[in-house]
């Protein structure tokens, strides 16, 4: 798993806006209340498998909140994160309500509006966030068991809470063609866990769609550089009519156009935090993905991420110099 940050030897006056701006990179933005900022340390790995993003942190005693004047000014697709400890405690408050979790629980809180994930003591946490969409349960009845205390002891949080820990221990083990299966078979177990919570029907879950969507999703990953990726190029290459090709997006509340097109995106914005193709061009970058038009990539990489892609490689450039700094 990649080291995201390290605060350990940062002065202690840069600690609070170098965690901030970690965890607001590997998950959303955020506003950080650190304990004590003199003392504190902190460290954030995480790993991306497809649409799931997979975070183990390890931190002393501090707050994250996500508050509503962030969620306006950085407007993103919805997303859920789930969170368990391994080590310590945490609260998850969201809707009105408290989380209180020990080792093995697990609470669920959605992106989209205001949370407050609260670090008692030095507390070691695996998180998994992924597009709210993937989750297939509604999202008004979810609403009601956000920041919900789950036990991982019991039933299906006794198979997930130790499939969690397992899954961060291994990840370096986990090749790119399996990684897409993986990711879609633990946003199942998620579902299937909530769905029981919400006293739903895990079977509603259409198992042999999910299944070729997970195929589709991985055959578009293994050619989002063809600039000739196109639904019907999918879908003949699936062995199935485009307008089937239609309905297995339209079931994830998305467009096969916009799957690729955030996908690609998301290709782009790792290439530019990349130290290593810090030479290439934006254009290139770009063009590499199948955005032939720089300006038109421009705005809507500003659209998903609030910076066009020059500003946002600058950015990124200057943090990787403060972690470098940090861990040197």
């Amino acid at each position: 798993m990649t080291t995201l940050v390290r605060t350990s030897d940062v002065p202690a006056k840069e600690r609070t806006d170098l965690w901030r701006a970690a965890a607001s990179e590997a998950y959303v933005p955020l506003d950080m209340r650190l304990d004590d900022a003199d003392a504190f340390s902190g460290r954030i790995l995480g790993q991306v498998f497809g649409e799931l993003r997979i975070g183990e942190v390890i931190a002393d005693a501090h707050q994250a909140h996500r508050t509503g004047k962030l969620i306006g000014r950085h407007e993103q697709q919805p997303h859920y994160k789930l969170s368990m400890p391994v080590r310590g405690y945490c609260l998850v408050q969201q809707d009105g309500r408290e989380a209180s979790l020990t080792p093995g629980d697990l609470a669920i809180y959605d992106t989209s509006r205001p949370y407050t994930v609260i670090f008692q003591d030095t507390c070691q946490m695996l998180t998994l966030m992924f597009p709210r969409r993937n989750l297939h349960l509604p999202a008004d009845r979810l609403a009601d068991i956000t920041a919900s205390r789950v036990s991982g002891r019991h039933s299906v949080g006794a198979l997930l809470s130790p499939l969690l820990f397992n899954l961060v221990s291994r990840m370096d083990e986990i090749d790119g063609a399996q990684s897409l299966r993986l990711a879609d078979n633990v946003v199942d177990m998620v579902a299937t866990l909530f769905a029981g919570e919400l006293g739903e029907d895990p079977a509603k879950i259409a198992v042999g769609q999910r299944c070729l969507t997970l195929r589709v999703k991985a055959f578009i990953e293994a050619h989002l550089d063809d600039t000739d990726l196109t639904p019907g190029t999918i879908a003949a290459a699936m062995h199935i009519s485009t307008g089937y090709l239609h309905k297995l997006f339209r079931r994830e509340h998305t467009t096969v156009s916009r799957w690729i097109r955030e996908r690609r995106l998301e290709h782009c914005r790792r290439d530019l935090r990349d130290p290593g193709q810090a030479e290439l061009a934006v254009s290139s970058v770009a063009a590499h993905w199948g955005f032939i038009d720089a300006a038109h990539f421009s705005r809507l990489f500003k659209a998903a991420y609030g910076l066009p892609p020059r500003e946002y490689r600058i950015i990124s450039e200057g943090d990787a110099n403060i972690r470098l700094d940090a861990t040197s």
